[in-house]
């Protein structure tokens, strides 16, 4: 299983326009692959919006893409609003969970994104096993990634969390369950947004 991360900048003020046109077309596309989830930032890069698919592999992704466009099923006609445009392929770590589709968490979510120096991400993995079930009892996970093609050495994490004060809350228990994990290798790059998801994310608060 891959999830593809795409990540789109928008012009400013156009991120209901964007959700609106996407919204209208999503309910079909979804026949073809799962979405993860949709968001939009609200705290660092503005004007942003981030959206997840599952796929089987990267042939399910060639077969899936090419039948949206052929079916006139998908993309929806945001290209004149579209910026700049970035996909990544991921593949969720060893010891994330196969979570249901549709998810009842939120409604903030924080997505960091880390580079780390080549060969290092098998340590960053086996750090993060040791003491991964205690971080998600802090708050629930999205996704947990990294990447073997494209950009390289790219690890991605995304958390959910019930409010600002409640992120603040579970930052500070990290010390307690010994969390960042200590894999020996520092980032090179390290991004972060805070996201809300859209009204047709199977990710979201109900």
């Amino acid at each position: 299983m891959i999830h593809e991360i795409r990540t789109y900048d928008i012009q400013p003020g156009t991120t209901p326009q964007f959700l609106a046109a996407t919204g209208a077309m999503v309910e079909k596309r979804i026949e073809y692959s799962p979405l993860v989830g949709f968001f939009y930032t609200e705290v660092g890069q503005l004007n942003r919006v981030v959206h997840i698919w599952r796929y089987d592999d990267l042939n399910h992704r060639t077969e899936i893409r090419s039948k949206v466009v052929e079916n006139g099923i998908w993309p929806p006609d945001n290209a004149d609003i579209t910026i700049t445009q970035q996909s990544e392929i991921y593949t969720p770590a060893p010891f994330m969970p196969e979570f249901d589709i549709e998810r009842n968490i939120g409604p903030l979510f924080e997505l960091r994104i880390y580079q780390y120096p080549a060969g290092t991400i098998p340590k960053v993995i086996k750090a993060w096993s040791e003491n991964i079930e205690a971080r998600m009892k802090l708050s629930p996970p999205v996704g947990i990634w990294y990447t073997d093609i494209g950009t390289l050495n790219l690890w991605a994490h995304m958390w959910a969390y019930e409010s600002y004060e409640h992120r603040t809350e579970v930052r500070k228990e990290f010390a307690s369950i010994g969390w960042p994990p200590k894999s020996g290798v520092s980032p090179l790059h390290m991004q972060n947004s805070l996201l809300h998801a859209a009204d047709f994310s199977p990710v979201r608060k109900r």
